[in-house]
């Protein structure tokens, strides 16, 4: 037993010895290979050139994609004075040099020390169509579909044999859909009728502008009338599926703007039905609200995802103390007189612009989108829905339910509606009317608020936003 151990001691070292030594070996060699690779991509005529390109992708090393892309981008230059192969990035009046294989530092160049990699447009295809592999063999689903997309999108007589190899081993489903349609596109060139229409059974439900584009090339061009009829019907059938798609989409942007104006009109209605009060400035409180929004940014640079749920609060308070003191300070002294307390809205509205350009800017000042609200959402290839808009829309419905909320469960609510339908009653059983007169002001201009950090996230911010929506407004609530 223990000369066995003994034994093993010895051996054991020896073997993890040929093992590190036959990994070396096996890493040089590679490095080795990829280097006479890259080394070709120098070659002085281009028909070589893109025979090094197909023999580099063929070693399915990691730094493939870095170099073709640099090559592609005219980056990949040769050094004069060893004739290494680097990769180049300009910096000041130098470039600052990396090694295409291993990607090591290799400090900078002039331009005079270097010597540029040409490609013309035919290796340009071709190295995009190299590219376009190794996307298409990519693990990350997102990166084979934005391939897939990309050679859709830039489709040639290559690119229907390069998609049909991909769907044979694509395991996405909806990739593999996608791959199928593509190869269809090539199958509209073929000869053979049956074929041409195949491909349009097989492509007719695609939203793919690429799709329609050769339907149209196809209707103009084909000769043989079924197959005519069959991509007239396709296209037509599309084009209506656009149409309603694009209805849906204005749809969309009408309704999200749409909930801001009832933001808006909310606290006009409350007020004017509460108050018999027609309030000029409103939209300057909305204005205020956007301002809001503006400053806790400017305050708060490295929370800019955190500060629309900063504003939201920040705006109510800011534009209903705005409101409150309007109430306290101009209209209390003009209830009955609805011209009077028309003017004298009118002119706070005046004040509070001023106020803002004397205080902040008089140009329009820069609001940021979080980054949970950059974007949008792909629906498909005829309608997107950005996530701004979403956002606001939504937020609105809450802001609409809270309010629903506050004037149907609380104390104030039970008042506000007792001195809409008859104040002096309400008085006679213990309200204070000009309690809730300041209060339900109060609620309806830092409505306002909140609609105008809403409205930050759509248009420009400026002391002028007001008066774009006040009229807005009154029709919505008309």
């Amino acid at each position: 037993m223990r000369a066995s151990s003994y034994g093993f001691l010895h051996v054991a070292p020896l073997t993890l010895l040929f093992f590190l030594l036959c990994a070396t070996f096996t890493t040089a060699i590679a490095q080795d290979n990829i280097q006479t690779q890259i080394d070709a991509l120098a070659a002085g005529n281009f028909s070589a050139k893109a025979e090094a390109v197909d023999q580099l992708l063929a070693t399915g090393h990691p730094r493939t994609a870095i170099v073709l892309q640099a090559m592609l981008e005219s980056a990949l230059q040769q050094r004069k004075s060893d004739n290494r192969i680097v990769i180049s990035s300009k910096s000041g009046s130098n470039f600052q040099l990396q090694d295409a294989v291993t990607g090591e530092d290799l400090g900078s160049a002039s331009r005079r020390d270097l010597k540029r990699i040409s490609v013309n447009n035919s290796l340009r295809k071709h190295i995009r169509t190299a590219l376009a592999k190794l996307s298409l063999a990519d693990p990350d689903p997102a990166v084979r579909r934005a391939a897939v997309d990309q050679i859709i999108d830039n489709f040639d007589a290559d690119s229907a044999a390069l998609l049909a190899d991909a769907a044979s081993t694509e395991s996405d489903a909806t990739i593999r859909e996608l791959m199928s349609i593509g190869a269809a596109l090539g199958a509209l060139n073929s000869e053979d009728s049956a074929t041409r229409l195949a491909a349009i059974d097989t492509i007719q439900d695609s939203l793919n502008p690429e799709v329609r584009n050769r339907l149209t090339r196809l209707l103009n061009q084909e000769q043989d009338a079924t197959v005519k009829a069959a991509a007239a019907r396709a296209l037509a059938g599309i084009e209506q599926r656009v149409q309603n798609y694009a209805l849906l989409e204005t749809t969309f942007f009408g309704l999200s703007l749409g909930s801001v104006l009832l933001l808006a009109a909310i606290g006009l209605a409350i007020t004017f039905g509460v108050m018999g009060v027609i309030n000029m400035a409103h939209g300057e409180l909305i204005m205020l609200g956007a301002y809001t929004t503006y400053l806790i940014q400017a305050a708060l640079p490295q929370f800019i995802d955190w500060s629309l749920l900063l504003a939201v609060p920040a705006a109510f308070l800011v534009s209903g103390l705005f409101g409150i003191a309007i109430e306290r300070g101009v209209i209390r002294f003009l209830y009955g007189r609805p011209l009077e307390t028309l003017l004298a809205t009118f002119g706070v509205s005046l004040i509070l612009q001023q106020l803002v350009r004397t205080t902040i800017s008089a140009q329009n000042v820069p609001v940021a989108n979080p980054s949970w609200m950059s974007g949008f959402w792909q629906v498909n290839s005829a309608l997107s829905l950005t996530y701004n808009r979403l956002f606001i829309l939504l937020f609105s419905i809450l802001v609409f339910l809270a309010l629903l909320l506050i004037l149907r469960r609380t104390v104030l609510g039970l008042q506000v509606r007792a001195v809409s339908q008859n104040r002096t009653m309400a008085k006679a059983i213990g309200i204070r009317s000009e309690r809730v007169d300041m209060l339900t002001f109060g609620l309806g201009s830092g409505i306002a608020g909140v609609a105008g950090v809403a409205l930050s996230q759509l248009t420009n911010v400026g002391p002028n936003l007001g008066q774009a929506y006040i009229v807005d407004s009154f029709m919505v609530v008309v």
